[in-house]
């Protein structure tokens, strides 16, 4: 289904106000989607409807109809009679129908959530003040929000397991679990990893593993994420950084070709956590846990931040003149990164293009089998952009043997090696012993050590542009952290030593500088503008790339013979 396709809607009235909501939907999203709420802890809406926290109880009626004629009812002035369910229901297992009533904000409502609100704060601990969740807790807002505002409890808490390590990565607090049971209908129904349950019963209900098993899937963070209360965390995280202090930036999970949609946290230069952020089009609200480890990358001792000249340390204007001056020599070749933006692609077709476009360009294939849902094979995030800027024109190939066979011939001299370490993927050491070597990368590559050359370049965090993903869906990504001292900001590297090369080309190192030039040349790019894309990404026609052997195959809303697709 098209993304443009609206979706049909159906007219039901909201504490008196008529209102125009999806068909089909349940009243909890149905209320949301006009901008009001209603207070939930158990629905989530990427899973199945369990209604057992009986939080989002409303008062709902619907047009009555004569028992013997079928017709409506009406009242003395002529509007429909409504006629009112005798008691509360829960509005997420309620679909909306047209002409219903919706009463989200009346005296039995309100002593409905007062009293669940109540139960559920019976047996919670009040250590809301060295509690993760503290700052996004929906328990702390809903008690503000909808509670009675004291205790009349005053009876022994009961006390349950603290610090239980449920797998590697999530850690249980029990005594904070509210049983809303989203953490074990995850596992079933999208980790496919059915390992959590409830034992014993009533107020000592408590969650835990099977026997013998653990949380481990590449998913088990997500249960963090959608956990309301503080129950579950992350050992990553935890005590790490209070989240009323952290800046959330809109980012992509860069370890495969899905794209997955995430949120960057971040506090004064040091990024804490990634979390994913919902795109229905993506990932839904899901990433891989193997996505919010790639921060590291940011700060680690392999990082290289630093411009060299055979060794040795040099500015940065020297390094970029240096590398254009090897450039300008006969018998180049270039090997780009899918891993580089859509913006960087582009420039480097631009610096080819000085070159000459017979220059030989390669770019590293990185395949594993994919997960079936939001990990695929292509774990390269951006091969599709390199094809839609013409920097390759098929499949790239693990490795580089024929570039290593062209360096052994002498059909090579120099090499430009951007984002990868060359060694490691076919090229033999001794090869470039008789070759020029300029590599500009995020970190100290085994290729280093051969290079004329050397210049840093940011992290997928410390810039901005886009990425191309598997459905050839444009996305966008911003800078979250500033770069390491001393490295030049966003495009600055790919302009200059474009301009190195010729002088009469100045292009501004800015994404929209950049797009204003691609969509003049790239036919998928058309009329297109940075800061027009949506932040869920746009669909471009990838049918002119229909015959290249893509690797990936089905997963979360993608098919492999349809890209285009909404599944």
């Amino acid at each position: 289904m098209s993304e443009e396709n609206k979706q049909e809607t159906v007219t039901i009235y909201i504490d008196g106000t008529a209102a125009e909501v999806p068909a089909g939907s349940n009243v909890v999203d149905a209320v949301e989607s006009v901008g009001k709420e209603i207070p939930h802890y158990c629905y989530h809406p990427k899973l199945s409807v369990p209604g057992n926290c009986r939080m989002c109880l409303i008062e709902m009626g619907t047009p009555g109809r004569d028992r013997a004629t079928g017709e409506p009812m009406l009242n003395d002035d002529g509007s429909p009679k409504i006629m009112w369910v005798p008691k509360p229901v829960i509005g997420c297992a309620t679909k909306v129908s047209p002409g219903m009533h919706v009463r989200t904000e009346s005296e039995t409502v309100k002593a409905c959530r007062e009293g669940v609100m109540e139960f559920l704060l019976v047996n919670h601990p009040l250590d809301c003040p060295i509690c993760d969740q503290a700052g996004e807790c929906r328990l702390q807002e809903f008690a503000t929000d909808y509670g009675r505002g004291y205790s009349r409890f005053v009876e022994q808490k009961n006390v349950k397991p603290k610090r239980t390590r449920l797998g590697p990565r999530v850690m249980l607090d029990d005594e904070r679990c509210i049983l809303c049971s989203r953490c074990i209908r995850f596992c079933e129904e999208i980790a496919e990893d059915p390992v959590l349950g409830f034992i014993d019963r009533g107020s000592f209900s408590t969650l835990t593993t099977f026997p013998g098993k653990q949380l481990e899937n590449n998913y088990s963070l997500n249960t963090v994420d959608i956990c309301p209360v503080g129950a579950l965390t992350s050992t990553d995280f935890r005590f790490k950084m209070r989240v009323w202090f952290l800046k959330e930036t809109p980012s992509i999970d860069t370890e495969s070709s899905v794209g997955c949609n995430t949120v960057v946290g971040s506090r004064e230069g040091t990024i804490y956590r990634i979390t994913p952020r919902r795109n229905d089009n993506v990932n839904d609200t899901w990433m891989p846990d193997s996505g919010r480890e790639l921060y590291k990358i940011v700060d680690s001792d392999e990082r290289l931040n630093r411009y060299a000249i055979n060794g040795r340390p040099a500015k940065a204007e020297e390094a970029i003149e240096e590398a254009a001056e090897l450039l300008r020599t006969d018998k180049v070749a270039i090997v780009a990164s899918g891993r580089l933006s859509l913006e960087e692609q582009y420039l480097l077709t631009r610096i080819r293009s000085e070159l000459g476009d017979s220059v030989p360009t390669f770019l590293v294939g990185r395949t594993a089998e994919g997960d079936g849902k939001l990990l695929s094979a292509d774990r390269n995030p951006n091969v599709r952009g390199a094809l839609l800027t013409g920097l390759i024109d098929s499949y790239p190939e693990a490795r580089l043997d024929k570039l290593n066979a062209l360096v052994k011939d002498g059909s090579v001299k120099t090499i430009l090696a951007v984002g990868e370490d060359i060694t490691g993927c076919g090229i033999e050491a001794e090869a470039l012993t008789d070759a020029k070597l300029l590599y500009m990368g995020v970190d100290h590559a085994n290729c280093t050590q051969y290079a004329a050359v050397e210049i840093p370049l940011l992290t997928v965090f410390e810039k901005s542009g886009t990425l191309v993903n598997q459905q050839f869906r444009i996305q966008k990504f911003a800078q979250a952290v500033p770069g390491p001292a001393g490295v030049l900001h966003g495009l600055s590297t790919f302009t200059r030593l474009l301009n190195c090369l010729n002088r009469d080309v100045v292009i501004a190192p800015s994404p929209s500088a950049v797009w204003k030039e691609m969509q003049a040349v790239i036919p998928e790019l058309s009329g297109m503008e940075f800061e027009r894309i949506p932040s869920t990404g746009t669909l471009v026609d990838g049918a002119r790339f229909d015959g290249i052997p893509f690797v990936e195959e089905k997963g979360l809303h993608f098919e492999p013979n349809n890209a285009l697709a909404e599944a």
